[in-house]
């Protein structure tokens, strides 16, 4: 058969990729994906709704607010463990599917380092933390009762060959409408699953000193590793036998009776970058503090691995398969995200802490940069679509924290939002998230925290197309973290 470059360039297959299911492809989702602040990795923290950035006294400073290692007067060892559990319930043309994935792993050890001073603090900090988890999952299965397939989008009006080499067209070609004629017409069984894993980790290196009386600044550097895996299953099935005695190719016997679509695609991400932050806190008075961030944007390099396997069944038990390598690529860019700024506050009264802090972020900043094996006028393609599609956001978080007098346990709760970056979504595609944990201290050296956060929102997927194959999706998100602190 005809080879797919004789119609099109690899450019022309990342193109067509990007409107499939999840969105595969450089795209304002894949910005977003590392764009999109993290949870962080501290049982505390966690447990006040993240709400830290005007509290920061512990090894957690180098996620929130560097300034914070300058209240803290002795050494530090600290680390934390987290299980992660993602749900999705999904509605595909009326049929619900639940899904979920879930994963476990060593998320943060952090170094506290004061060194004696004459007056006011000087403290340095190194500290390994998991900033971001990618663990997801969808599962979908419906009958699209529409002439409407992935079989049709990948055949008709672009240069595609994925239908032609898999024999589901004839073999002639339409220069003018550049496809090939099919007899499918959709009104087929559509189901598929994707499973994603991977996560950012940083090597964080702090300092922090007392500038001024109560004035503490900080400072962030981030060596950024990490992973991302995204595998895609999409089935599309003739299961009421609407083509049981067509032949895709007119003429040719072993096309007849189509029964099966399949197509796997996977996207591998290396991930490597940097970035820094400056903070500053404001103690008063030991009852109140008052911090701020200034989050530089940070700079991710991706290697991606993009590869697309494929086959198709016929009732005979013809079962022809794509050449992966025709539609497979390696390809290398940066993200580089936007400023974030946030501004906190802490007061202390009686055992009980308050905090709350809000976080702005201009995603419409958001961008790739330095393309390899992708055209610079397709990346800057990319840009615009970031440019017109989101918006400025500002995040919300609370936080609680209560002693119980004369037993050394704290108990903690927390509320947080973390705001849909798409200027079209409503107030359900918002992250929003519940939290609640407790601590104990042992001998006023060692420290054991928990923390459970539940997280919900909505969101929607396309097969193809705008809302032709269109999967709805109610997300949950459970996270467990348990850590231990000992100073001395």
């Amino acid at each position: 058969m005809k080879s797919f470059y004789s119609h099109c360039s690899k450019l022309i297959i990342f193109t067509i990729i990007i409107f499939s299911v999840n969105m595969f492809g450089q795209n304002a989702n894949d910005a977003l994906r590392l764009g999109i602040p993290g949870l962080g990795s501290s049982a505390r923290a966690l447990g006040m709704g993240n709400s830290y950035i005007g509290l920061s006294d512990d090894g957690s400073a180098a996620f929130f607010n560097p300034a914070g290692f300058g209240l803290i007067k002795k050494l530090e060892i600290s680390g934390s463990i987290a299980y992660t559990k993602y749900g999705n319930n999904t509605v595909f043309f009326n049929r619900y599917t639940n899904y979920s994935k879930s994963s476990t792993k060593l998320n943060r050890l952090s170094f506290v380092f004061p060194f004696p001073t004459f007056r006011g603090s000087l403290v340095f900090g190194i500290s390994y933390h998991t900033t971001k988890n990618f663990t997801g999952a969808l599962k979908f299965d419906g009958f699209n009762n529409h002439n409407n397939s992935m079989i049709q989008f990948y055949n008709y009006g672009i240069s595609n060959n994925i239908p032609y080499d898999l024999y589901l067209t004839d073999t002639t070609y339409n220069s003018q409408t550049q496809s090939y004629n099919s007899p499918i017409n959709g009104f087929l069984n559509q189901r598929g699953n994707i499973l994603s894993t991977g996560s950012l980790n940083n090597w964080t290196f702090s300092g922090a000193i007392e500038a001024y009386k109560n004035l503490y600044l900080g400072v962030n550097l981030n060596i950024i590793s990490g992973s991302y895996n995204n595998n895609n299953d999409y089935y599309e099935e003739d299961t009421r036998g609407y083509y049981a005695n067509a032949e895709t190719t007119p003429g040719d016997i072993k096309t007849l009776g189509f029964q099966v679509f399949h197509l796997n695609r996977i996207l591998n991400w290396d991930i490597s970058g940097w970035d820094a932050k400056f903070g500053l806190l404001y103690q008063i008075n030991n009852i109140a503090r008052i911090g701020a961030t200034v989050q530089f944007p940070k700079t991710y390099t991706v290697k991606e691995k993009f590869t697309v396997n494929g086959d198709a069944l016929f009732s005979g038990g013809f079962n022809p398969q794509l050449i992966s390598s025709n539609y497979s690529d390696k390809v290398q860019y940066d993200i580089v995200t936007p400023y974030e700024l946030g501004l906190g506050a802490s007061v202390s009264i009686h055992g009980l802490i308050l905090s709350g802090q809000i976080t702005q972020i201009d995603y419409t900043q958001l961008k790739f940069a330095n393309p390899s094996g992708l055209t610079t006028q397709y990346v800057e393609s990319q840009n615009k679509q970031i440019s017109d599609s989101l918006k400025a956001v500002f995040n919300y978080n609370l936080g609680a924290e209560y002693t119980v007098p004369n037993t050394g346990l704290r108990i903690r709760a927390g509320y947080f939002i973390i705001s849909s970056a798409y200027q079209s979504d409503p107030s359900s595609f918002n992250h929003k998230y519940y939290t609640f944990g407790a601590g104990y201290l042992l001998n006023g050296s060692v420290a054991v925290n928990v923390a459970y956060l539940h997280g919900s929102w909505k969101t929607y997927g396309d097969n193809y197309s705008n809302n032709l194959s269109r999967t709805h999706q109610n997300i949950t998100s459970n996270r467990f973290i348990l850590g231990m602190t000992y100073r001395f």
